[in-house]
């Protein structure tokens, strides 16, 4: 009981900040830069930012790069270089609700919406028909998922997914645990609309976390969709994550996708394994990728 009102605590002053109006930071130039390098395409009168970049020529490979909740396709700005080195083209959104893309509100945010909206960005690059690489973080994870149980159906105007890299996501209900906050906003009840409105400068919204209960809904769909298919399926682990704890969600996964190959990385690599070792995440997704 200590534990939570201490964490409340720590969310006192800048949710009392934001309470106040006081304006939010500006931009980084760091992020000004990724800003200005990428573009917009608009879905459905929403407009989507998006970064591609072109990397090694004559080649074929296409990876596209699916982030986590609650931050943007920022989250793989240390790996970015690397990949433009083995892949043709690098591209990556901010989803719906996140980053440079537009915040409507109200909205009924949901994960068959994101990856609808991914399927548009690579119509929209002219792209549909190629095979496309996924490497997916957190909230992208599911995503991902969907995309792959698409991509199963064989349905027309589908991706071709011709491999899949997840990492750090909950992709089992049962070993996720949600931070406080998360929990929250999720849940809704007394605090849910005060927190909301107050932290809005960082995107959260209880509709943006509603992936939360659409990932118990549709577990089956989901998670069966990893473990039907035959494409080369890998996870990057960063084992210190207090999201998705070690050892029980590693044992889940290995049980439930045995096919799958699996990269632990260090010991004190957290939840965020892309920016905490980006050297140590982009050597294990070459070596998945150089595998097949």
């Amino acid at each position: 009981m200590r534990e939570w009102w201490v964490q409340v605590g720590l969310l006192a002053v800048p949710l009392l900040a934001a309470y106040l109006h006081i304006p939010p930071p500006q931009l980084s130039p760091a992020l000004h830069s990724w800003k200005s390098s990428g573009k917009f395409f608009t879905y459905k009168g929403l407009r989507i930012f998006y970064q591609d970049s072109v990397g090694v020529v004559g080649s074929p490979e296409i990876v596209v790069l699916l982030h986590g909740f609650p931050t943007s396709s920022y989250d793989w700005y240390k790996i970015w270089e690397g990949l433009t080195l083995r892949f043709h083209r690098v591209i990556a959104l901010d989803f719906l609700g996140f980053g440079f893309s537009d915040k409507p509100r109200p909205h009924h945010y949901s994960i068959f919406e994101q990856a609808s909206i991914v399927e548009a960005l690579l119509r929209h690059l002219g792209l549909q028909n190629r095979r496309i690489n996924l490497l997916s973080h957190d909230y992208g994870d599911i995503v991902a998922q969907e995309l792959l149980y698409r991509f199963k159906q064989n349905r027309s105007g589908r991706l071709t997914i011709k491999s899949l890299c997840l990492s750090n996501g909950g992709i089992f209900p049962e070993t996720h645990r949600p931070l406080l906050l998360q929990k929250l906003l999720k849940d809704g009840g007394m605090l849910s609309p005060i927190l909301t409105r107050l932290m809005n400068f960082f995107v959260f919204s209880r509709g943006l976390l509603q992936y939360i209960n659409q990932r118990k809904k549709f577990r089956r769909r989901w998670v069966g969709a990893l473990a039907s298919v035959t494409i080369p399926i890998h996870f990057i682990y960063g084992p210190l994550d207090p999201v998705n704890p070690y050892p029980e969600f590693l044992d889940l996964y290995r049980k439930t996708l045995p096919r799958s190959t699996v990269s632990i990385l260090d010991d004190h690599i957290s939840h965020y394994p892309q920016l905490e070792d980006p050297m140590g995440f982009l050597n294990a997704y070459m070596g998945f990728i150089n595998s097949f």
